[in-house]
């Protein structure tokens, strides 16, 4: 049976919006992607050009795309490749057994930068089962790829709920996770550094935001790619320590693939 799921799944509560209102944060907030996207820290390299929504790199050809488990398996992020500038949006998203398809839609009259990185969208899993394979399938008039997430560790598995805490997954690419935050989708934190700090651990350093930064009054997942190299063993559980920005030394397990 085809089940139709929200982008962000249907967990009552996912996005928490405070009516919208801007406000002067207390606490610093970081800068960088928004609520369910995000980009690499390479970041956008170019002016924007007029090139349209769609990258002729992944118009109509089977385009790259990684996914990552997030949240203790209660989203996903998909990831694609393109203009760090022009992230797409959500579109419908369908779990058919073990299969999740997620339809990308890119706004084709938009000014991208001509640059190619990796971004991520954030989906929902309420329905999936974490503990089970899944094949996540992206469409779309420049979109079509797959790619494959291995069962969770059930002692990695959370709750229903999410517990608005950071956490990050890795995808199939050799050295890259997703992690996933939560807070004011105006003021998402930005990526300083990456790097591996011991064989089993990872330490991502955020930039620190001005302090008068104003950020909207919401709570909305914010996910970045990253990369890193040295790691010893992806295999084996490799905790990712955050620091930095509005980060003291949090830490998190990225989850397998």
């Amino acid at each position: 049976m085809t089940r139709r799921l929200s982008p962000l799944a249907a967990a009552a509560g996912l996005v928490l919006l405070l009516g919208g209102m801007l406000t002067a944060c207390a606490t610093p907030a970081g800068s960088g992607s928004g609520s369910g996207s995000g980009v690499s820290p390479s970041g956008s390299s170019s002016a924007p050009a007029a090139t349209g929504g769609s990258d002729d790199a992944t118009g109509g050809d089977d385009a790259d795309v990684d996914a990552a488990w997030l949240d203790a398996g209660r989203l996903i992020g998909v990831v694609t490749y393109g203009s760090s500038t022009c992230v797409p949006e959500v579109g419908e998203v369908t779990l058919d057994g073990a299969v999740l398809t997620v339809e990308l839609i890119d706004d084709a009259e938009a000014a991208c930068t001509r640059d190619f990185v990796p971004r991520v969208n954030v989906v929902g899993a309420a329905d999936i089962d974490p503990n089970q394979e899944l094949e996540v399938r992206v469409i779309g008039d420049a979109y079509a790829g797959d790619a494959d997430l291995d069962a969770l560790p059930a002692d990695l598995v959370g709750g229903a709920e999410t517990d608005y805490l950071p956490s990050a997954g890795w995808t199939d690419e050799d050295g890259q996770f997703v992690i996933l935050t939560w807070g004011s989708s105006g003021c998402p934190p930005e990526i300083a550094s990456v790097e591996a700090t011991g064989a089993t651990e990872v330490t991502a350093t955020f930039v620190d935001p001005p302090a008068d930064q104003v950020c909207t009054m919401d709570m909305a997942p914010r996910a970045l790619v990253a990369a890193v190299a040295g790691v010893e063993d992806e295999d084996a559980l490799v905790e990712l320590v955050l620091t930095g920005g509005e980060f003291t030394g949090q830490r998190v397990t990225i989850l397998p693939n």
